[in-house]
């Protein structure tokens, strides 16, 4: 299904019963993203899933994106919708985007999951970063597919699920190069950590203990700053953990969103 929102198309799909969570997925994926957690969630919560700007079926506008713009595109999905308050979960860009909507609309979130995400992007890292959109612009997003895999997934782990890795493979390939583009442009900017203090719902960040794109100091940093936040560290994962540490990342969810 689609609404027309901020100016653009975005797909969403929603599933279950109960009160709602709303579920943000990381660059170069898209709702698919979320398949480990439906079954658990779908139980107990009524599950938004999103395509990003730039991602899946949703509209990819060329130019440089900001959060603030993706925050829209969440809050006008929600008006579409009629969603007056749901719990939110981001990985990622998807928490990224879960703390400018936390300090945006603090009434409208009810609990907050942050994974494997950061407040702050390291002014270091933005020549990392124009140098990924000049790759994605010069040689297309195949290029992208396998340094992306080994950063999001242990090494062991991609050996032992091919089918995944060519499953989330395609789903890199196939982002558009105007929607990566755009949204790398965000994320190479993102600095809220002095803001954080500001964030009313209780918070949880979920960590791959070997997730080097966003690695655990980041999360650390961002439980540092939101009063009564709490970090869990998950075992033997790296960047997507929610897929890669399926049963784990499911847990520490449900339980924080249950208690």
């Amino acid at each position: 299904m689609k609404v027309r929102a901020n100016g653009i198309d975005i797909h969403y799909e929603v599933s279950g019963s109960g009160p709602w969570l709303t579920l943000s997925h990381s660059l170069c994926c898209d709702v698919s993203m979320w398949q480990p957690q439906l079954a658990a969630l779908e139980k107990q919560f009524t599950v938004l899933r999103f395509d990003t700007r730039g991602h899946g079926q949703s509209d990819a506008p060329a130019g440089a994106y900001t959060f603030d713009q993706l925050t829209d595109d969440v809050l006008g999905l929600l008006d579409a919708l009629q969603i007056g308050r749901t719990h939110f979960c981001g990985l990622s860009m998807g928490g990224m985007i879960g703390q400018h909507l936390a300090l945006r609309v603090p009434d409208r979130i009810e609990r907050l999951v942050l994974a494997d995400t950061t407040s702050r992007m390291p002014a270091e890292a933005r020549p990392l970063w124009a140098e990924r959109i000049r790759v994605a612009r010069e040689q297309g997003m195949a290029a992208h597919v396998q340094p992306t895999l080994e950063r999001w997934f242990t090494a062991p782990w991609r050996a032992a699920h091919p089918e995944v890795m060519t499953r989330i493979g395609n789903l890199i390939r196939k982002t558009p190069v105007a929607g990566y583009v755009g949204c790398a442009e965000a994320i190479a900017r993102i600095d809220v950590t002095d803001r954080l203090p500001a964030v009313q719902a209780p918070t949880l960040a979920i960590v791959g203990d070997q997730d080097i794109g966003t690695p655990p100091a980041m999360s650390e940093a961002i439980v540092a700053a939101i009063p009564g936040a709490r970090l869990e560290v998950v075992p033997d994962a790296s960047h997507l953990s929610n897929i890669e540490q399926a049963d784990a990342f499911n847990r520490l969810l449900l339980n924080f969103l249950t208690e």
